[in-house]
């Protein structure tokens, strides 16, 4: 094998790489993306039960205060 073969060889080996490499980079793009999606919608969700609860809070103080029981 010539020097030119190997070195043909090598840069056939190192392209392979870099092509494998660009996929798995654009898989990995792909996959943070919708899991960043997922992350705000999961954040929004969280806002929404954060505020039904406060909201059921209140209303449960207006109904019964906050007393000690009658043995305290």
């Amino acid at each position: 094998m010539t020097q030119d073969d190997l070195r043909e060889k090598r840069l056939q080996a190192l392209e392979e790489l870099s092509a494998h490499q660009a996929k798995t980079v654009e898989e990995i793009s792909t996959e943070l993306a919708e899991m960043a999606k997922d992350l705000r919608e999961m954040q929004t969700r969280l806002d929404v039960l954060t505020r039904r609860l406060v909201s059921m809070e209140e209303n449960i103080r207006d109904i019964a205060p906050d007393t000690k029981p009658p043995h305290w």
